[in-house]
Parts: structure tokens; sequence; C-alpha cells
């Protein structure tokens, strides 16, 4: 289900926003063509269009931005967020003073031209899966510091959220569980340190590693690059009440034959290139008539 721009946004996942807003700002120093060009008084009109058909997403981070840089300002969407538009659209219009709007534009764009681009690669994900019961995830492969905007972008591409953080989830992989030395002492060490425990979740590569996470009663068991045969098999071990989440290398052309796996299928299907391999969207902003 998709969450609206306003709530989606934890009190951490607002500060890290910003954060992210305010290094985009200071990492471009001060805009000096435009102070060389125009007096701080100047003030100045524009558009932002979608240049392609598109979902247009990312449209709020327009006043987060004229926010941090201080500067008096309005801005009014002129489309509905996380909607679809056809190319050409005018989805929002600007008024800002000169300086601080040419200093804002290619933030504002980076922002929504990124966000919209995962949102549109997710869509097409989502489509494959149309009718099989299967919910499509995103990961962790995020861009550093941008974790919360593109998941918020995924849900608004009709994806669902994995885990945000470390914490929200506990996630046993290969790693871990060498440490511990078994997926069994693993999750019992965890349940034994957490109380009440988050949700527990094994990732497997073998069908012995599927068996041993069943009978530790993990929340949930992810397949890890299995295949065909093999993965049909690693999921019918997988009892009703353990949910089941297929990862590793899924593809637009393949995830359709995934999810229909069977006889039983799994609940999810993770896909790191929602996050880390879409396209960006192609908007523009141009200034129009006072």
């Amino acid at each position: 289900m998709f969450t609206p721009w306003a709530a989606f946004f934890s009190p951490d996942g607002k500060r890290l926003l910003q954060q992210s807003i305010d290094l985009a700002l200071n990492e471009d120093g001060p805009e000096l063509t435009a102070q060389g060009l125009f007096p701080p008084e100047a003030r100045m009109h524009a558009a932002i269009r979608a240049k392609e058909d598109t979902l247009v997403v990312g449209l709020p981070v327009i006043g987060a931005v004229f926010k941090s840089l201080g500067a008096p300002f309005s801005w009014q969407a002129a489309a509905r967020e996380a909607s679809r538009v056809p190319s050409m659209t005018e989805v929002a219009r600007i008024t800002a003073p000169a300086v601080a709007m040419l200093k804002a534009e290619r933030v504002i764009l980076n922002f929504i031209t990124h966000l919209s681009g995962i949102a549109n690669l997710t869509a097409r994900y989502v489509r494959e899966l149309e009718g099989t019961g299967v919910r499509l995830l995103d990961t962790r492969k995020t861009t550093p510091g941008l974790r919360w905007p593109e998941k918020y972008a995924v849900q608004a591409g009709g994806g669902t959220n994995h885990r945000k953080n470390l914490a929200e989830m506990l996630m046993l992989k290969d790693n871990h569980i060498d440490a511990a030395g078994s997926i069994t002492a693993a999750v019992a060490a965890l349940r034994a340190r957490y109380r009440p425990c988050p949700p527990v979740e094994v990732e497997c590569r073998t069908l012995e590693h599927v068996r041993e996470a069943v009978a530790a009663k993990a929340e949930r068991i992810m397949m890890d690059n299995m295949e065909g045969p093999l993965l049909s098999r690693a999921l019918a071990l997988v009892p009703p009440d353990i949910e089941a989440e297929v990862s590793g290398g899924v593809r637009l052309e393949t995830i359709r034959a995934i999810a229909l796996t069977g006889p039983r299928r799994p609940d999810f299907i993770s896909v790191g290139r929602l996050t880390h391999s879409a396209v960006a969207a192609d908007f523009s902003m141009t200034l129009i008539p006072v």
C-alpha cells in the first residue's frame, strides 16, 4: 500500500532526508553565476515539466529544498504526487528569488528524476506479478544517504518495502551463521538477547539450510540464488505460517516465472535493481512569463 510522503517518513527518516538535501546543496557551493547576474531582490517564476510518460515522484522535495536555503518561496503542484502523466505535462510551478531558484534547480531535479525513475521501474516489475499473489520487495541496495526517499519511490511504484534499517528485521546471512556456528544457534541467540525479538529472517542457499530454518521457526526464509527444481523443492519445505522470500539475480523477464513456481509460491520476491539500477526519468525546469 502506498503511504503519502508526509506519513511515510519517520522522525529519523525526515532527519536523514534533510541531511541528504543539505549535503546536495553544500556540494554545489555558492551559485556565483546567478549572484553575478541578478540582484538579491530579483524574483523568478519557473515550471517543472515531465519530458516523457512517467510517474511523478518526489514533488514535496521542492519545499524542503527552499526551506533549507532559507529563501522566501511559493510552489504549487500541477500533478498529483505518485500519479502517471504524459510527456510534456507541467507538474509544478515555483516562485522564488532568482539566485535561490537557480541554486535549487538541479538539486530538485536530481531528486525528482531519480525517484520517478525508481517508481517507473518498480511499476514494470509489479505489472509482471499481477495475478500471482506475490509481492515485490526492495532491498538495502540503496544509494548511501537516500534510503528513505528511494524506498518511498518503490511504494509509489506499487512495490513493498523490506526493512529500512538493520533493526526492523533481523536477517541472518552466511557470515552471521558461520560466526554463530549454525542457523539453530544463531536464531536461539537472537531470541535470547532481545525481548521482544524483532522478526528473524534466515538467508538459505541449500535445502539443508531451509530445513534447519523451518525447524528454528524463523519468521521468514529467503531462498537466495536458487533456481528451477531446487527453488521449487525449497519452497515446498516452507509451511504456510512461515513467509517465503526469493532473492538473487531476479530480472524483469524472469520474475513472473519465479512467482509461479509451484506448488508452494513465494510470498515475496526481492529485487535490488529497483533502487541500484533504475534509469532516471526525464524532467526539466524552465522559466515562465510573469
